[in-house]
């Protein structure tokens, strides 16, 4: 479905990707390293404020002197012109070394491959945000997003989302939960075909904790699930095969989107311009009974295409069984597809789906990094995997939090013998979505944005203000930067003509020096919220409700909503009246509280939790609602609540601020005593008196 008024850049691919893998690189020799390596990395600093914000990050001075001179060295550098390094710590960096060090060598940044003492700027990690302990900086890891992109969590959220627009998230496949929908699976399947005798389905059975192609299999009836393994120790997602995927050379392929989100508050979302398409090995046809058990038919996981002996390896962008998604696109407009539209709806996905996922995600943000204390702002590369069907509509398949970085690829040298060969389509596009991420959250190009600004917009209060307000500076920052880049697009040519002077090249270098990114492309990665965010904006009804429960939880740190907790809510929001007691209330944490404990979900907790109190949300919606649609009756009742507490938060702001009137009025004191008015303070002067009266008496008995 086509998102009104988007308008992707002319000739921009979308990045597809490789299927992630775990295995771990031998860390590489450290380079530049002050002093001598620690063996180990140590715990190192926190953020700023709000959850994945670009808040002011504090960081240390990355000069070339020793530990001890750090500070004094820095400054000498900058007052002779050049730019302090930023530092990367990537003692976790796994797969993705490779190619993390030759985007900082591009960058010229200071890398850590041991770790340090000192705070970096940058952590990379390879696989969690719990993969070392960081107090300060900026880490490419959120908190929960590993469970936030699991198969069973993701059909959770987007189908709340389908409950509530179900027009707009059409482009995930109808999708059930076994064990504990096996019953709904088999009567819905039933009446599907019933309703429809010629339809013919196939469903694709995914395990929730698979990657890289595991325990996939593909059935035509539901009688068909393999219930000899323990659903219930390894639950799985079973959705609607795709039986009419778009083909190129007959082979059926996906695409993998890389896709930054930057920032969690504010939202910022950018999306790769060029990815990689990944391939099946054997001419597609529909599946039979014979053909199902096919999986370099059926299956586009590299992970598992790479064992076929028809995989073809190519340094060829164009040609093999990984490719640029940029050279499918140009096979797609060779013959008449709008390149337009199909990015348009490709950037419509990733926004929704990036929407089904914020929610939750800061339920555990604020439950590792509570508001006030100290931790490191975040982001996060993910790869989200999209099949085109034969009408070119993009049908999510998955999104993974650690798509595999590695640039090269294993190659069959005699039987049984293997050595990693560099792939150049790899390299092509994954290090220029690792530097240029680098890039954007590049701390010293925050710092430089801060010194411009006046103080009174550093004010706690102003760093993170509304969405709304904040729309206008953003794209205005997005279009100058355009402006930039064009103007360093001409000015390369410029520059080929200088070198063939004498005396220009040191001059060059000397600029290059100075400025980096000079010498740089300009940047892969497209900015798409909150650049389309009027298009979007209106979907995030859950995101309101997260903020809801967010408040509502009391202890820092926790990620379950208690008794007491919601009847607050309740109470706070004026939901409760003689139609629906308090008593009532009790009743339906319980019930809904009790159904989604008996789901298997995270027991470290009691309480009510975020998809909970959704689905008591919706409940409440109804009953008040009753004559609007859900999603209707959802934004009322979130305007309905959200106005209550602002009457309430203005209330105790009087109140806060009639307590420091009262006691700026103490402070007015006298030699001879306190000067009260005693019609304005009656109170305060009886308890004065009382208290003389105490003394007194004590005095007397003494």
């Amino acid at each position: 479905m086509e998102s009104p008024g988007i308008e992707p850049e002319s000739g921009s691919p979308a990045p597809p990707a490789e299927e992630p893998e775990r295995s771990e690189a031998a860390p590489a020799p450290q380079q530049e390293a002050e002093g001598v390596p620690p063996p180990a990395p140590v715990a190192q600093g926190r953020r700023p404020s709000g959850p994945g914000s670009q808040g002011q990050t504090k960081r240390r001075g990355a000069g070339k002197g020793g530990r001890g001179k750090r500070g004094s060295t820095r400054r000498a550098g900058e007052e002779w012109g050049r730019p302090a390094h930023v530092t990367v710590d990537s003692s976790k960096a796994k797969t993705s070394l490779e190619a993390l060090k030759i985007s900082l060598r591009q960058l010229r940044w200071k890398e850590f491959p041991f770790g340090r003492r000192l705070p970096c700027d940058i952590y990379w990690h390879g696989v969690s945000f719990h993969d070392n302990d960081i107090f300060s900086g900026q880490v490419n890891k959120f908190p929960g997003m590993t469970e936030m992109v699991r198969k069973i969590t993701l059909s959770r959220a987007v189908r709340t989302m389908q409950d509530l627009f179900p027009e707009e998230y059409n482009f995930y496949p109808q999708s059930w939960i076994l064990p504990e929908e096996f019953p709904l699976f088999v009567a819905e399947v039933r009446m599907m075909k019933e309703s429809n005798p010629p339809w013919k389905p196939t469903f694709i059975v995914k395990p929730d904790s698979g990657c890289q192609g595991d325990g996939i299999y593909l059935i035509k009836d539901p009688s068909d699930i393999r219930l000899a393994g323990n659903l219930q120790s390894r639950p799985v997602v079973v959705q609607e095969y795709i039986s009419k995927p778009l083909l190129i050379d007959k082979l059926k392929f996906d695409i993998r989107l890389y896709v930054l989100l930057k920032s969690l508050e504010p939202l910022e979302i950018y999306i790769a311009k060029d990815g990689l398409s990944r391939f099946c090995t054997e001419p597609y046809r529909e599946p039979t009974l014979k053909n199902l058990h096919q999986v370099f038919m059926h299956l586009t996981n590299y992970s598992l295409n790479i064992h076929s002996r028809n995989f073809i390896h190519s340094d060829n962008v164009n040609t093999g069984s990984k490719r640029t998604f940029s050279s499918v696109l140009y096979r797609l407009s060779s013959k008449g597809v709008d390149i337009k539209k199909l990015w348009s709806d490709i950037i419509s996905l990733v926004i929704k789906t990036i929407f089904a996922l914020t929610p939750e995600l800061k339920v555990y943000y604020q439950s590792d990094i509570p508001a006030g204390k100290p931790g490191p702002t975040c982001f996060q590369i993910l790869g989200f995997d999209i099949l085109l069907m034969k009408n070119l509509k993009p049908v999510l398949l998955e999104v993974n939090a650690n798509p595999s970085m590695r640039i090269e690829h294993e190659q069959e040298l005699s039987p049984g013998v293997f050595e990693n060969v560099p792939s150049a389509v790899d390299e092509e596009i994954k290090v220029a979505v690792i530097r240029d991420t680098l890039r954007l959250m590049d701390p010293h190009k925050k710092k430089k944005k801060d010194n411009h600004l006046p103080d009174t917009c550093m004010d706690s209060k102003q760093r993170f203000p509304p969405v709304s307000s904040r729309l206008p500076r953003l794209n205005l920052q997005f279009s100058k930067f355009a402006v930039v880049r064009s103007q360093l697009s001409e000015n390369s040519s410029d520059t080929k003509d200088d070198l063939l002077e004498p005396g220009s090249t040191d001059q060059l270098e000397h600029d290059i020096s100075k400025n980096p990114e000079a010498s740089l492309p300009s940047l892969c990665l497209k900015q798409v919220f909150p650049k389309y965010a009027k298009q979007f904006n209106y979907l995030r009804l859950v995101d309101r409700m997260a903020a809801l429960f967010i408040r509502f939880l009391g202890v820092k740190g926790t990620m379950k909503l208690g008794p007491t907790g919601f009847r607050t809510f309740i109470r706070n929001c004026k939901l409760s009246n003689s139609n629906f007691s308090m008593a009532s209330v009790d009743i339906l944490y319980i019930d809904i509280t009790r159904r989604w404990n008996s789901m298997g979900l995270d027991q470290r907790e009691s309480g009510m939790c975020l998809q909970a109190f959704v689905e008591a949300f919706f409940c409440l919606a109804q009953r008040r609602y009753k004559s609007l649609p859900l999603h209707e009756q959802v934004a009322s009742l979130i305007d309905f609540c959200e106005y209550h507490l602002a009457i309430l938060d203005e209330k105790r702001l009087v109140c806060s601020r009639g307590i420091t009137e009262r006691r700026a009025a103490l402070v007015t004191c006298q030699p001879d005593g306190l000067h009260l008015t005693p019609a304005t303070h009656a109170p305060l002067l009886n308890h004065m008196a009382a208290a003389n009266k105490l003394t007194d008496c004590r005095n007397h008995r003494s």
